[in-house]
This record gives structure tokens, C-alpha cells and sequence, in this order.
């Protein structure tokens, strides 16, 4: 909850300010001395300050708090101070909003126009923290990708930078790599980097499908045939580990591969050895394995419909891709992405469609919203966007103080925004306010 420091010499006037800031959700601490604001603010974390200009009851200069005004800014450049007092001196006033000063109110004030101006503040300094916080992201996560080749990868989340950090570690080796995640989450993507900067790179990068393949021709697939070695057999197939000798192979939904064909490809991977069907000439290959699933190993482990050797092998280091819904910083970014592809023309997205982007569950993950584009691009062409263009359900939620989310519901939302109070407010169609006095009813932390 944002703290706001109160300082002036009347107690009546820090009483008063205090009171009404409290009943509308407000944290507040107050003093009555220039000096222990200045302690206060250089311990602990004061989100905004309103200050009195005067605190000698003979004194109508404003030079005291004209002087603290400096001394605050010094110790924090931009924090927003209110200043109020019963001695206006435009001259003085339009100097220090110059210098930084959020506003300058007279004594008495007018409750609402200051809570209006607390609120504006407040959002405006979060804003800047985001922003902060965004460009300090941005900084890492440049460094990390400098000279990595992304394979056209549009990502903006924390989750997805966490990721690449573990796939350039990755890709720099020649160990077996899976991928695990759900349908349409992107693991292919992932596989692309992989080899995109890998030693292997120049090589061939063969992917297949395993559960695309029909399975009485799977083992023909993967590991060729000879003539005559199954019925239409009319020619020799060379298959994929042939291949990619040299390269690497991507094996998707690799928990649908048959027992039988796991007991071979446990064989490649420990020796680089195999035979094709209808043949006893044992070839050798150095070929790098991907692999990648969105069933659960362990449990077909235990239902011994998958080997647990082959799982070790595959498995040396798993890379686990989280769904479009954990990633909901990514799906802006991705949503202009996928637009732009058919018109080169940056394309407006109102705040009212981003909210309704990013509030969908999104079960299809990446492939669901790429899919919502391409529709979106057939049906708004020439209009102005709209979530019904996308196929999306508009929330009837409005910004209002009655809305009563349930506790389950915020702990979720701050789950799924990581905290960030104005994503979660948006989200729950709550202004920034409702939702911290509803988190501290429930107890909740940011």
C-alpha cells in the first residue's frame, strides 16, 4: 500500500489530512518538523509527500518550505510532493512546479480535488517504476540476446527472457535437450533457437512429428528401410537420423513414439548405432536429439507405456516453456506481431482490445492467438479493431468502486500479473485504489 508522509507544524492539519487519506485506503504517516520529514523520507519508502511551506507560527515567507522542497528532491528525485499553504505566493508556487513540485494547494483545501490529485500522482509515479523496472528488463534482456539469433521470436516477459538465459547456455553444448510444454506454446521455436546457435548450425535440422506419423511406419521413419522390408516397400528410404548426420533432430510429441521404437532410439543415443528395416548392416551417426511433449513422461513411466532410460537420455536438460497465460506480457507484443505480418502498417490497438487480449485464458496458447489475428485481420479490415473481431468475449466488468471480487479471484489475478497493482486493478475492473483497500481486507501482500 503506497505511504503517504504528512508534514506540518498545526496537529490539527496533519489529523484532518490523515483522517480523510485513511478512510479512502490510504497509509499515512505525519511530523510536524522539516527535519523528521527528511529522516523519514531517507528510511523508508514514501510514495508521495504533502508539506507545509510555513512551520514558524510568525512566518509567512515559505522560505522553510521552499528550503525542504530542495532537500526532499535531493534525496529522491522524483518523488511527488503536494505543497499547501495559507500563504499563496504565485511567484514562489510557479518556481517550485518548475522544479518538480506535483501541485500547490491552498489552505483550506478541497477534499476532492485532492484526492484526485493523490490518486493521479500516485498512478503516474507506479507508472514510472513500471517503466523503470521495463527499461531495466529491456537492458538485461538485450544483453542476454546480443548476438543470439532469435529465429523471429517476439517475446516481453520476464518468463520467456528466463528461458532464452537457460537455451543460449543450452545450445552452446551437444547434449539432448526436451522441451515440455503445452500444444501451440511454441516448444518448435524454442527447438530453432536451439540449433540456430548451436556449433551445429550450418548442419541440417530435421524435425518430425511422431504423432503425425502413422505408427506402422514410424520405425521406417526414423531409421530407414530397405527394399522389400514391409509390404509396398518398392524402393530404399533413407531415414531421418540418416539424414541429420551431422545436425540435429527434432522429435515433437515424442511420448507418442512406441515401445518398440524407443528401444532403437535408446540405441542411437547411447552408441549412434542402428540398423534400418530389412537390414543387418549396423550404420553410425552423429546427430544431436531435441525432443519435445506436452504429455506427462513420468506418468506413462509409470503406466510402462514410456522406458525410463530412454527419459534420462532425452532429458539431460529440460527446458519447460509456460503456457501464453503465464506469459501475459508476451501476447501484445505477439498480438501486433502477428497483425503487422499481412500489413506492413502499424496497426492501433485500443486499451479497451488490449484488456480483453490479455484477460483471456488463451487455451490454444501461441497458435489460438495467431489464429485470432488472422481472423481479426479478415473481418476488421479497414475498421477499427474490436475483441469481437478477435472472436473474444468483451468483460461486462466496469471501473467502480462496488465491484466485490472474490479473495481466490485477486490472489489469482496478482498470480497471473506478477504483482503489477495496475495490471491487476485493469484487470479486475477495479481503480488502483478499491483493489489495495480490498488486498488489505483479505490480507493480501503485492
Amino acid at each position: 500500500m503506497d505511504k503517504i508522509l504528512i508534514v506540518d507544524d498545526n496537529p490539527a492539519i496533519c489529523n484532518a489530512l490523515s483522517l480523510l487519506l485513511d478512510l479512502h485506503g490510504y497509509q499515512t504517516i505525519t511530523c510536524h518538523q522539516p527535519s523528521e520529514a527528511l529522516n523519514i523520507v531517507s528510511y523508508q519508502n514514501i510514495a508521495l509527500v504533502i508539506q507545509d511551506m510555513n512551520f514558524k507560527r510568525d512566518t509567512t515567507s515559505g522560505d522553510e518550505g521552499n528550503e525542504l522542497f530542495y532537500k526532499l528532491r535531493s534525496l529522491h528525485a522524483d518523488l511527488p510532493i503536494i505543497l499547501m499553504t495559507a500563504w499563496t505566493h504565485l511567484e514562489m508556487a510557479v518556481s517550485l512546479v518548475k522544479d518538480g513540485a506535483a501541485d500547490y494547494l491552498c489552505k483550506p483545501w478541497d477534499d476532492a480535488k485532492l484526492l484526485v490529485t493523490i490518486n493521479n500522482l500516485l498512478e503516474l509515479r507506479e507508472l514510472r517504476l513500471q517503466n523503470s523496472h521495463l527499461q531495466k528488463q529491456q537492458a538485461q534482456r538485450n544483453e542476454i540476446v546480443a548476438g543470439l539469433d532469435l529465429c523471429g521470436l517476439v517475446y516481453a516477459s520476464t518468463a520467456m527472457q528466463q528461458l532464452l538465459e537457460m537455451t543460449e547456455q543450452v545450445a552452446k553444448s551437444d547434449i539432448s535437450v526436451l522441451i515440455t510444454g503445452p500444444n501451440g506454446a511454441g516448444k518448435e521455436k524454442i527447438a530453432q533457437i536451439i540449433q540456430a546457435n548451436s556449433t551445429r548450425k550450418n548442419q541440417s535440422f530435421i524435425k518430425v512429428n511422431i504423432g503425425a506419423m502413422p505408427i506402422d511406419l514410424m520405425e521406417a521413419e526414423l531409421f530407414g528401410a530397405e527394399v522389400g522390408a514391409f509390404t509396398g516397400s518398392i524402393k530404399k528410404r533413407i531415414g531421418r537420423f540418416e539424414a541429420a548426420d551431422g545436425g540435429t533432430l527434432f522429435l515433437d510429441e515424442i511420448g507418442e513414439l512406441p515401445l518398440s521404437g524407443q528401444v532403437k532410439l535408446l540405441r542411437v543415443l547411447q552408441t549412434g548405432e542402428f540398423e534400418s528395416l530389412g537390414s543387418h548392416q549396423t550404420k553410425k551417426v552423429n546427430v544431436r536429439v531435441i525432443s519435445a511433449t506436452n504429455a506427462d513422461l513420468a506418468m506413462l513411466i509409470s503406466q510402462g507405456k514410456f522406458r525410463e532410460d530412454l527419459y534420462y537420455r532425452l532429458n539431460v536438460i529440460e527446458l519447460n516453456l509456460p503456457p501464453l497465460n503465464k506469459r501475459v506480457d508476451d501476447v501484445v507484443p505477439l498480438a501486433r506481431h502477428f497483425l503487422k505480418q499481412s500489413n506492413p502498417q502499424e496497426l492501433e490497438l485500443s486499451k479497451e482490445l488490449e484488456n480483453a487480449l490479455i484477460t483471456h485464458h488463451w487455451p490454444g496458447n501461441v497458435r489460438e492467438l495467431e489464429n485470432a489475428c488472422q481472423r481479426a485481420r479478415v473481418l476488421g479490415a479497414g475498421k477499427s479493431l474490436t475483441a469481437e473481431h478477435f472472436g473474444l468475449q468483451v468483460s461486462l466488468i466496469k471501473l467502480n468502486e462496488t465491484y466485490e471480487p472474490s479473495q481466490a479471484e485477486i490472489e489469482q489475478a496478482l498470480q497471473a500479473y506478477n504483482g503489477v497493482i495496475s495490471k491487476v486493478a485493469r484487470h479486475l475492473g477495479l481503480s488502483r485504489q478499491a483493489l489495495y483497500r480490498r488486498m488489505t481486507k483479505y490480507g493480501l501482500k503485492q
